[in-house]
């Protein structure tokens, strides 16, 4: 063993996974930086003002979506249906207000409130029914897509407000709207993580399941939130996509599942849960944009992308397992939740108390 590692092995285990966290997102960031540099000596077009405002409006929708992407993979699950139900919300609500007559912001609202219905269904079928979360997404993304279908009579959705381009499109000064409403998201997301209970009760959940239940973690509600949030976040980002095109297409969101996932795994997001941050996840949607933006710059066809970014994503899985050795390596048997909240200083009560020993002893 080197004296790195036993080094490392001596750290306690919330020491040693937020130190993981933080290599993982400065590699990503790494990453973004040597990108953006070979990109502004491949083309000069990357850095003007028309293409950097362009790839901040495209990026925002990905990033808005990974944001609650992020939490539902903080707690090992996964959602697989967000593209879809990105889709459906858009289209319902285009309908809204161009079939229906109702006002733009609650044409809005009812975008937004379909992709939390979107999520309750998921968050039910994961802790009612017992489905693993890949397949109750999994469906969820082949229901949303047809439903889509079947409401537009598969075609677009025209016949809205003049105003509603503005939502998509608008700027203040020279910041796009869609970027601002990603900072807001990106914030208040990075705060429930970070300062409130279902923050740490998310990371709990991932991180050890069986300890969180036996600490008196409310599984199911924690679950059932966090792909509300997903839910909610896709019809947001469903919405804003119809607002640039200014029209609900009922094909919107195929495939950007994978982009969304990516960049939370990008960002430091471990698939096996318990470990990622907002910001890496934003490292992540930024590092996607900005190869997808260069691959046009550049005249790399679409399919050379998608190989990119498969490849992308194998890394950064295999990145991540490695870590995990390493942390298992390391000889603590406490997980990383008790880390986790060590550091938050805020363990749940029938921790401190001793109740969920207790309740272990009465279980076996």
């Amino acid at each position: 063993m080197s004296a790195a590692s036993a080094v490392a092995g001596r750290m306690p285990s919330g020491v040693r996974s937020r130190l993981n966290e933080i290599v993982s997102q400065l590699a990503a960031a790494a990453g973004l930086i040597v990108v953006c540099i070979a990109l502004a000596i491949a083309s000069p077009y990357f850095l003007t003002s028309n293409n950097l405002f362009n790839v901040c409006v495209q990026i925002a929708v990905v990033a808005i979506l990974a944001v609650g992407q992020t939490m539902v993979i903080l707690t090992a699950g996964i959602d697989l249906s967000v593209g879809s139900v990105a889709g459906l919300s858009g289209v319902v609500g285009c309908m809204a207000m161009s079939n229906w007559g109702m006002p733009m912001i609650l044409g809005i609202v009812v975008g937004v409130l379909i992709g939390a219905g979107a999520g309750v269904v998921n968050g039910g079928l994961v802790t009612r029914a017992g489905l693993p979360p890949f397949i109750a997404t999994l469906g969820m993304m082949g229901v949303a897509r047809g439903l889509t279908f079947i409401v537009s009579g598969a075609v677009a959705i025209y016949g809205l407000p003049g105003s509603f381009r503005n939502v998509g499109e608008g700027q203040i000064g020279p910041i796009p709207l869609p970027l601002l409403y990603l900072i807001v998201i990106a914030i208040a997301g990075h705060m429930v993580l970070s300062r409130t209970r279902l923050g740490r009760y998310t990371y709990a959940i991932g991180s050890n399941k069986d300890a969180a239940r036996l600490s008196g973690i409310p599984i199911n509600k924690v679950l059932v939130s966090v792909y509300v949030i997903s839910g909610a976040l896709a019809g947001l980002g469903g919405m804003i996509a119809a607002s640039r095109v200014h029209s609900g297409q009922p094909n919107y969101g195929v495939g950007l599942e994978l982009d969304v996932i990516a960049a939370c795994v990008i960002g430091g997001s471990s698939l096996f849960g318990g470990q990622g941050t907002i910001g890496g996840t934003l490292i992540g949607a930024f590092l996607m944009g900005v190869i997808r933006d260069g691959a046009v710059l550049l005249n790399i066809t679409q399919y050379y992308q998608q190989v990119v970014i498969g490849v992308i994503i194998w890394a950064a899985v295999y990145w991540d397992q490695i870590r995990r050795r390493r942390l298992e390596g390391g000889g603590d048997d406490a997980k990383s939740s008790t880390g986790r909240f060590a550091r938050d200083g805020d363990e749940p009560d029938r921790v401190r108390s001793g109740e969920g020993a207790s309740d272990a002893r009465v279980g076996d």
